[in-house]
């Protein structure tokens, strides 16, 4: 039996978050490879597109990270 990504546990997103800092990014399936970024949804998506994604995972990478304990 597979297991799915999102079954795995977290994702580090810690590189992409680097880079990508207050912009929106597109992920591909795997949800860990890259294939749009702006500072818009739309900007990511279209890029996505162009590259091949019609449907990619859309997240927006937050301006600063906050530590949350509750």
């Amino acid at each position: 039996m597979m297991k799915s990504k999102l079954t795995e546990g977290a994702i580090d997103w810690s590189g992409v978050y680097k880079k990508y800092k207050g912009q929106w990014v597109a992920f591909a399936d795997d949800e860990t490879t890259v294939v749009g970024y702006g500072k818009t949804a739309q900007t990511a998506l279209k890029k996505a597109i162009a590259n091949g994604y019609q449907e990619p995972i859309l997240s927006k990478m937050p301006d600063e990270l906050i530590t949350y304990i509750g």
